[in-house]
């Protein structure tokens, strides 16, 4: 079954393209084999028109322009995944080969992918960074971003009713840079404007958002591959930034913004805990003047680690 690439996602190829980003890492960053990014980019290319003109299109033209190319065989790729839960198993057992997994595969396979990219999506799959290696990030590249699991309280000034809001956590991977917002739910529309004001805060937009699966980001969740919805797309393009979902097997993709909401926690939550608020802006100053001391703390402790 073949699931069709929705012209957002051929915007977001064009735009990584135009910002110099490599056909594979274009595939890494929105989930798609490299060789879909290539056989897209020599589309793009044959066509009678630049790639600035492409991104000028509306959905539906460039959706026309392209429609009979614009899919992705996701039963392949999750036949693979599976096939890869038994290699995986195996990789620590004596006398362990790729190359004869692979051979297995491929009689097992209906349409096998080649040994290369049979290697590079394990590699992708189970990339691992070893246990003292501190992970880097560069400068720039992504906002992780998600929801509190516990929330905050503001109390209706009328009724006396306690009322429970979200809590929106965003962090820069490489400076560890955190903002918080409280809004009323994790709807599509509290989820965009927090992002906005994370965008804000931060004076400048990354090249990728990647989310945890949050319902409000992705229509269709999946193991393998998750569909954004055309909303949060069109956020993403008007900052001119693609949307990333966080890979469900690899967790080191969720380790940053889960440890940021622990932190918010302690330095956020814990001082507001004998504090009542009427509104969700006076919950949110409050947010703010707190969040000043928290990134504090987060440079003085670069600091010591850096001996600077």
């Amino acid at each position: 079954m073949a699931n069709k690439l929705d012209p957002m996602d051929l915007k977001q190829i064009i735009t990584l393209h135009l910002d110099g980003v490599s056909n594979r890492k274009i595939g890494s960053t929105l989930g798609i084999s490299r060789n879909t990014v290539n056989i897209y980019m020599k589309l793009f290319t044959a066509s009678d028109y630049s790639f600035i003109e492409l991104l000028c299109f509306d959905n539906a033209a460039l959706s026309e322009l392209f429609s009979s190319h614009t899919t992705i065989d996701v039963e392949r790729q999750n036949e693979l995944m599976l096939y890869f839960e038994g290699v995986n198993k195996a990789r620590n057992h004596p006398g362990f080969t790729f190359l004869y997994h692979y051979q297995q595969y491929v009689q097992l396979a209906e349409d096998p992918y080649s040994y290369t990219q049979f290697l590079e999506h394990y590699r992708r799959k189970y990339a691992k960074a070893k246990g003292s290696m501190k992970l880097e990030h560069e400068a720039g590249k992504e906002m992780f971003i998600d929801f509190a699991g516990k929330k905050l309280h503001i109390v209706d000034k009328e009724t006396g009713e306690i009322i429970p809001v979200e809590v929106f956590v965003a962090i820069l991977p490489n400076s560890q840079y955190t903002y918080v917002e409280a809004c009323l739910s994790q709807k599509r529309r509290d989820l965009i404007a927090c992002c906005t004001g994370a965008l804000n805060f931060y004076g400048g937009v990354p090249k990728a958002i990647v989310s945890d699966n949050l319902k409000s980001a992705v229509t269709r969740a999946s193991k393998y591959e998750a569909e954004i919805n055309r909303t949060f797309k069109d956020f993403a393009r008007h900052y001119n930034c693609v949307i990333n979902p966080a890979r469900s097997y690899a967790p080191q993709d969720k380790a940053l913004v889960e440890n940021a909401v622990h932190l918010t926690y302690q330095r956020i939550y814990y001082p507001l805990r004998e504090m009542t608020f009427f509104s969700l802006e006076d919950l949110n100053r409050e947010i703010r003047k707190l969040l000043i001391n928290y990134n504090n703390l987060l440079v003085e402790f670069h600091k010591v680690v850096d001996g600077s």
